[in-house]
């Protein structure tokens, strides 16, 4: 599990398929062989790891589903570590299972922040709601604006700073994963049939009695 609080940009600096090596400084403090550290959002395994660097293997399906594949040497990646259980939780729960990729419209200054556009494919579109959370590239991020085929999020200068975010332009893929509270309302919903309700999120747990 870990929070969408990216702990340090690592940079890649070998790739082969189905293979990644990354430079990092920070989130190889402590990491072992078969630890998890999400890469671009990607919950992904150690296979070795030195006081400078990780390797990682990279399945067939993690490809399918992220903009993994289009890395190359050189390129910049958000990294995380999984988060401890008896951890902070500054972001969202987050599993590092990308769902899929978006695309981004746009890119523009707003007092101080930028407010990114970015497509998602329809599926995915009734889990994004305003206000709740959306990880992307594996950044814990608030959905400011949703449509029918997009959504925006605002990226304040500290997570421009410290995220790859801080470099994104239209046309860039991008990795989604939504809230997976969301996912499980709707299978609780669908399972009985019933109308999402307030005595039903109480009822399931996601509501305190009132």
């Amino acid at each position: 599990m870990f929070t969408g609080i990216v702990e340090e940009i690592g940079k890649v600096k070998g790739i082969s398929p189905g293979h990644l090596s990354i430079e990092a400084g920070e989130v190889v403090k402590g990491t072992k062989t078969g630890d998890s550290i999400s890469v671009n959002g990607a919950c992904l395994t150690v296979i070795s790891v030195t006081n400078k660097s990780f390797d990682v293997e990279i399945m067939p399906e993690t490809i399918r589903r992220t903009n993994l594949d289009k890395l190359h040497y050189g390129d910049t990646v958000n990294l995380e570590r999984a988060v401890a259980a008896d951890g902070r939780f500054g972001g969202h729960f987050v599993q590092g299972h990308v769902d899929n990729v978006g695309k981004v419209l746009s890119v523009k200054p707003e007092e101080g922040a930028h407010i990114a556009r970015i497509s998602a494919p329809a599926y995915l579109l009734p889990y994004i709601v305003i206000k709740g959370f959306i990880a992307v590239d594996g950044v814990s991020l608030t959905i400011t604006d949703c449509d029918d085929f997009s959504f925006s999020v605002s990226l304040v200068d500290f997570t421009r700073k410290h995220t790859t975010l801080g470099i994104i332009k239209l046309g860039d893929v991008v990795n989604l994963e939504v809230d997976i509270i969301a996912k499980y309302v709707e299978k609780l919903q669908k399972k009985d049939n019933r109308s999402l309700t307030l005595d039903f999120l109480e009822e399931q747990g996601f509501l305190k009695a009132r």
